[in-house]
């Protein structure tokens, strides 16, 4: 059995740590009101682009430069990550995803796989497996931004369009409620063909100077805009996993601190009585 000044040590160590946890939460939940307020403003405007890019793409092809369906011979992986840990699953789900992915491309024959990390565990995990990953946007993980975002998607868009990788994927923790997260995957290149059906049709408006030139303008502004909300959406979703680890280890610190008190209590008591019955013991003689 544990001594009293041993259980006392521990009570205080508990204590220590559930400051720390309390701290870590405050600051996350702080963090989080702040990402969540950013995606919740961007997501409306980014879908209603998206809605009008759909509505053209109907109507009007791109000039075969977006959309162009290659056989895969070279993949690009944008994965997003954090660039710390004490967040619970978050980097585990995502890290988790790249390498079912990675390994789902080689099966289909896929030769060359080039990984783009936003967020160092990721990139972290992939270089302790063996494979040569690019450069690391680790700052865009910590402070996304629209010129980080437009500069990362220029670098995509220009690989694709002349050649370098024939499609780019982004996996990335979707964040759909503090509790919530899901682990998603998407096409960003080449763009998906739209189906035909009801909806609204353009014929109705006065487009200047014609539909091809608002695709063609349009086209390089949404993909940026996509991106820069995806990394919105993640550190969103980043906070929300560190909000509810740190919540979970402040309550698991908070049980351990009842039993460790009670244990001290206990020890305490059934000191003080043996010391009593010693010296009744020995008033007796």
């Amino acid at each position: 059995m544990a001594s009293l000044k041993e259980i006392k040590g521990r009570i205080q160590s508990v204590k220590s740590t559930l400051k720390i946890t309390s701290a870590m939460k405050m600051v996350a939940s702080a963090k989080l009101h702040k990402a969540q307020a950013a995606i919740e403003g961007m997501l409306p405007y980014e879908q209603s682009l998206q809605r009008t890019l759909d509505e053209l793409l109907k109507h009007v092809r791109p000039d075969g430069r977006y959309a162009d369906e290659r056989p895969l011979g070279h993949v690009t992986l944008v994965c997003l990550s954090s660039n710390s840990s004490l967040c619970g699953s978050f980097n585990a789900n995502i890290i988790r995803e790249v390498r079912g992915r990675i390994a789902s491309l080689r099966a289909e024959g896929v030769e060359e796989i080039t990984v783009l990390p936003v967020g160092r565990k990721v990139a972290e995990a992939l270089r302790k497996d063996g494979f040569l990953v690019s450069s690391d946007h680790a700052a865009l993980s910590a402070r996304p931004s629209y010129e980080g975002a437009a500069e990362l998607s220029d670098r995509l868009v220009g690989d694709f369009l002349e050649g370098r990788t024939d499609r780019v994927e982004i996996l990335y923790n979707h964040f759909v409620s503090t509790a919530v997260l899901r682990p998603v995957r998407e096409i960003y290149l080449p763009l998906a063909a739209v189906p035909s059906g009801e909806g609204e049709s353009f014929d109705e408006y006065i487009i200047e100077p014609d539909k091809e030139a608002l695709l063609e303008a349009l086209l390089p502004k949404i993909l940026k805009l996509k991106i820069y909300t995806v990394l919105l959406d993640a550190s969103a979703a980043e906070h929300a996993a560190r909000t509810v680890a740190m919540q979970t280890a402040s309550d698991n610190a908070e049980d351990l601190l009842q039993e460790l008190s009670l244990e001290y209590n206990k020890s305490r008591q059934a000191k003080i009585t043996a010391e009593i019955l010693d010296l009744a013991g020995g008033a007796q003689q």
